[in-house]
């Protein structure tokens, strides 16, 4: 791996990281924002849905795009609107308000995450490839789920000040790329090699829906289904029915972030070469629905600890395991897939807080007894699935 590959990367790795924080930022004020502004549990699970609508629309039309005119132009506009996004939350006090800073922060990270995945693609060989796509997933995951940590610090001083921050680093991120990402044909330079030059079946021809791709496509469906119907509810749900409070809600998270920080980048690439994505696919949605049942049970905040701190672990393993087989289906139009690949994941998005919100306004356990059901029917699908291609280094 030459020095430009690498800074590539790294930038890669903090660009990701930044916006996947500003998604989770709004996570611990949650609870806070609904009770202040006389909310119910259904307005935040459709404020968190509108991000994802963005994303749905946006990413395979940007996916499309990053592959015509390059990856570099595509990030440096999304974090330039990520900035625009977290600085129009904190300016404002309106739902409405916050609705549209969300629509813009789903547009955002539908152009910084798949195109940032689709570079990674480019510019790694397939045996360097598991090992980058887990550091970026650790980045995704590690925004995600440091983010509401440290946003419940940053809260402490004022619910906004978490946004404000962000929004400077969105900013700082977007000059960093620009000075410092090699451009879009030095990339292609690094990435000229024998196995890169295959060409394959268009994205769109029956010849590239196999039933690999059909099957790991409709497990992003339905597990982010259920990773959003658990995730965007999580705050209100522990604070309605265990009283966590702010801090207890940043303790757990930030803690579960540094250990799913650890799992992807110490451990996800000998996991895989070892035992292969479909086996630690079957183990995390295993582990993710039992976990998320026991909450459900739970008469302790300790429990509540220990079983969120495996379902954060498990989806954070998952999410790397299944874009890596899919970053292996097919070797061209990686833009396109990942594109793919981020719309579906936006509709299980979509979808999952509006009926967790709904659910929750309901009943306080439904909700996840619910997204049990779909882990399970996630489980059950990951026997099915085969490896994609003709790759036997992680075929078991």
């Amino acid at each position: 791996m030459t020095r430009k590959t690498k800074r590539a990367i790294f930038i890669l790795i903090f660009s990701e990281f930044l916006v996947c924080l500003g998604i989770s930022l709004v996570i611990p004020v949650m609870p806070f924002l609904k009770t202040e502004l006389h909310l119910s549990a259904t307005d935040m699970g459709i404020m968190n849905a509108l991000f994802a609508l963005a994303q749905f629309v946006a990413s395979p039309l940007i996916g499309r795009l990053s592959d015509k005119i390059g990856r570099k132009p595509v990030l440096t506009v999304g974090l330039l609107l990520y900035m625009v996004s977290e600085v129009l939350f904190a300016l404002t006090n309106y739902l409405w308000v916050f609705d549209i800073s969300r629509l813009i922060g789903g547009l955002s990270a539908a152009m910084v995450v798949p195109t940032a995945m689709a570079l990674a693609s480019d510019i790694t060989t397939k045996r360097q490839r598991a090992k980058v796509i887990g550091w970026l997933s650790a980045a995704f995951s590690g925004g995600l789920i440091l983010g509401p940590g440290i946003g419940g610090i940053l809260a402490g001083i004022s619910y906004k000040t978490p946004f404000w921050v962000a929004g400077a680093l969105g900013l700082l991120s977007a000059i960093v790329l620009i000075a410092l990402l090699p451009s879009d044909a030095e990339n292609k330079r690094v990435v000229e090699e024998p196995e890169q030059a295959k060409t394959t079946a268009h994205p769109m021809s029956r010849a590239f829906w196999t039933l690999p791709i059909i099957i790991l496509f409709t497990m992003i469906l339905v597990s982010s289904f259920g990773l959003q119907g658990f995730e965007s509810i999580y705050s209100i749900y522990v604070n309605e029915v265990f009283n966590f409070s702010l801090s207890n809600i940043a303790l757990v998270l930030t803690l579960n972030g540094l250990i799913s920080l650890f799992l992807q980048v110490a451990l996800f690439d000998t996991m895989v070469s070892k035992w292969g994505e479909r086996w630690v696919i079957r183990l995390c949605f295993f582990l993710a629905a039992i976990c998320t049942i026991w909450i459900t049970q739970a008469h302790t905040k300790l429990e509540v600890m220990v079983a969120t701190l495996i379902i954060f672990s498990a989806f954070d393993l998952l999410r790397p395991a299944i874009t890596t087989l899919l970053t292996k289906a097919s070797e061209s139009d990686q833009g396109l897939i990942n594109g793919l690949n981020m719309s579906l994941t936006s509709i299980g998005n979509i979808v999952g807080p509006i009926m967790s919100g709904m659910l929750l306004d309901w009943n306080t356990h439904v909700p996840y007894l619910v997204v049990a059901v779909f882990l399970i029917v996630s489980y059950l699908m990951a026997f099915l699935l085969k490896q994609p291609g003709k790759q036997q280094s992680t075929v078991n």
